[in-house]
């Protein structure tokens, strides 16, 4: 029943974790299928880590070639997405509920206008850089979220 639930209230936070990259996301979820399989008490338990395992690095790596690939299309540099980050988690504190995607949005334009000189140019940056970092969290979460499926399939045949 503990593992089950510190299970559970892992996946949650993971999968809360993909959309607010201030909590653990993919890694969370992992973590919670391991504890399941080990102190869970079924065989099933281990299968499930085993596939949630593979969604995971799906996701994890999809998003990750898919957000690089589109950054380097557009010469887009690391150190904008840095700022809109950090941008992001200050919006947290300053604004409860809306601050991190108000924050990392203004972060990554501040900083792209700094780099390109041009607003308009900046503008259109932000926004490709915006819908590439979306793109990957959807691939990312659609893929986590089938893991918690199988994990939650997992602890409820167990029961």
């Amino acid at each position: 029943m503990i593992a089950a639930l510190a299970a559970g209230a892992l996946a949650l936070v993971g999968l809360a974790g993909i959309v607010v990259p201030v909590l653990p996301g993919s890694l969370a979820i992992g973590i919670g299928a391991l504890v399941w399989a080990i102190w869970g008490g079924s065989s099933w338990g281990w299968v499930a880590f085993g596939i949630a395992a593979v969604l995971l690095v799906i996701g994890a790596v999809s998003s990750w070639l898919l957000t690089g690939r589109s950054l380097q299309q557009r010469e887009v540099p690391k150190w904008p997405v840095v700022v809109g980050v950090v941008a992001g988690i200050v919006g947290v504190f300053v604004l409860p509920g809306f601050g991190l995607p108000i924050g990392f949005v203004l972060g990554l334009l501040l900083a792209e206008w700094y780099r390109l000189r041009d607003f308009r140019q900046a503008v259109a940056t932000s926004l490709a850089t915006v819908k590439a970092l979306g793109l990957g969290i959807l691939v990312e979460l659609a893929c986590a979220m089938v893991a918690v499926v199988v994990l939650a399939i997992s602890i409820v045949t167990a029961w």
